[in-house]
Order: structure tokens, then C-alpha cells, then sequence
């Protein structure tokens, strides 16, 4: 039986779409109440709510660039204003700009860096700061398969889901004594609205690849988040679980496998 997670007050970011969206629909599917995080889409931060709420689960929408710290704090005291207190932070927005490093002009890699990890750092540091005084709580940060592996034409993406495995890392280290677990959740080839821009058979491209034989969906990214956040979890932080079918294990092998 999954891990429940009753009464769990959470806060995705980036929840809108994708596997953000994912994510704030399983935790709710196993008890929390979910505050919303969007930057633009109003209208998918709403649409998610609404998901919530035909589940049986509370849930609001919170507008904020987590890149900016005066955002981030309104946004936090939003939250708080709801709840008195917030059990688990995951650290999902996020965005790319698909260019070679030649090409890729200063503010867009300002902007990827500032989003994937500032935002990061920014939210983990006001939610701690919280959970300090609270008991401790659980933070999950997404990373990425290029946590392993680089992704060509991705520099500064590659670069601020590197830099979020470390910062997941010393996180865990400084915050324990607070009661504070933190885990990165690094996703594979996962098929969501952004990645089927990248190839015109996103599916067919990379299920091939990968060893399990299909492309991840956002619901296994969230039931691993959904892994860390639980009681089965409690002696684990400053792990990253790779969620990929075994796509970024696979070596480079000019031999057929098991053969």
C-alpha cells in the first residue's frame, strides 16, 4: 500500500503543467493539500486546482517567479496565511533554451540559471527556515538526467540541474539537524507538453533507448516524489533517485545486451 500522506500541506512549484502538475495531482491522490505555483499560465495553475479538487483535496493557486526574491516571499506568505505550516517544499519549476554554447547569449543563460537554480535556492531557503522552527519537513528537488550525463545544446539547463544535485547535497547536510530531509528526484526522456516539441515522435525516439522500453510519464516522476516525502523515506537525504528506466545506466555498447 502507498505511503499516505494525510493532511500533508505542500508546495510544488511550476505545477501548472507538466510534471509539476503530475507531481501536485499524486500528492494529492495520497492525502496533501497542495498550493499551486505558476509564473504565466493562470489558467493551467487553475485547471490543476480544479484536479484537486474533484480528488477530495484542498488546493490554491500561487503566482510567483521563483527567480525573484520579493516574489517568492509574497509567495511564502501566502501560503502561510493559509497554513500554519508547510510539510514538504518540491523544487520543480523550471525552464530550457534549446541553443549550442557558441550561440547562447548571456541573458538566456541568466535566465535559465536564475529560474532552475536561484529559484531553487530561494524557495528551500525561506521553506527551511519554516521547517526549522516547525519540526523539520521534506524537500524535493527535480533534477534531471543530465545530472549525469551532459545534454548537448542544453548548457545552461545541463548546468543548473548539475548545480541542483550539489545544492541538494550540502542542503541535506546543513538542514538535518533541523529534522529537514533533502532529495533530488532526476527524471529521464519523460513525455510532457515541453519535450514533444523536441522530436516529432518524442515516444518513438527515446523508448527505444531505454531499457524498460517506454518513455517515463509524470506520474513516475511523482510516485518517486511522493517516495521521498513519506515515512518510508525517513532515514534518507542528500540522495538523487533516478527516474529514467535505466535510460542514463545504459552504457554506450557496440554489443547486443545479455547476448
Amino acid at each position: 500500500m502507498a505511503d499516505t500522506l494525510e493532511s500533508k500541506t505542500v508546495l510544488v512549484t511550476g505545477a501548472s503543467k507538466g510534471v509539476g502538475k503530475g507531481i501536485a495531482l499524486e500528492l494529492a491522490r495520497r492525502g496533501c493539500e497542495i498550493a499551486v505555483n505558476y509564473n504565466s499560465d493562470r489558467s493551467g495553475a487553475e485547471a490543476t486546482v480544479a484536479e484537486i479538487a474533484v480528488l477530495g483535496r484542498r488546493a490554491f493557486a500561487v503566482q510567483a517567479d521563483v527567480s525573484d526574491a520579493r516574489a517568492v516571499d509574497g509567495m511564502f506568505g501566502e501560503v502561510f496565511a493559509r497554513w500554519p505550516q508547510l510539510h514538504i517544499l518540491v523544487n520543480n519549476a523550471g525552464m530550457q533554451v534549446w541553443k549550442p554554447l557558441l550561440d547562447l547569449e548571456e541573458p538566456e543563460w541568466d535566465r535559465v540559471i536564475a529560474t532552475n537554480l536561484k529559484g531553487c535556492f530561494l524557495c528551500t531557503q525561506r521553506a527551511a527556515r519554516h521547517m526549522r522552527q516547525n519540526a523539520g519537513g521534506r524537500i524535493v528537488n527535480i533534477g534531471s538526467g543530465c545530472n549525469r550525463y551532459p545534454f548537448p545544446n542544453l548548457v545552461s539547463y545541463t548546468a543548473s540541474k548539475g548545480g541542483i544535485e550539489m545544492f541538494t547535497k550540502v542542503a541535506a547536510v546543513e538542514l538535518g539537524k533541523y529534522g529537514i530531509a533533502v532529495n533530488c528526484v532526476a527524471p529521464g526522456a519523460i513525455e510532457i507538453e515541453r519535450t514533444k516539441h523536441e522530436a516529432a515522435d518524442y515516444a518513438g525516439t527515446w523508448a527505444p533507448l531505454t531499457p524498460l522500453g517506454r518513455v517515463g510519464q509524470p506520474l513516475d516522476v511523482a510516485r518517486a516524489v511522493a517516495f521521498f516525502a513519506g515515512d518510508a523515506a525517513d532515514f534518507i537525504s542528500g540522495q538523487t533517485l533516478f527516474v529514467d528506466g535505466g535510460l542514463f545506466t545504459h552504457p554506450i555498447w557496440p554489443y547486443p545486451v545479455g547476448a
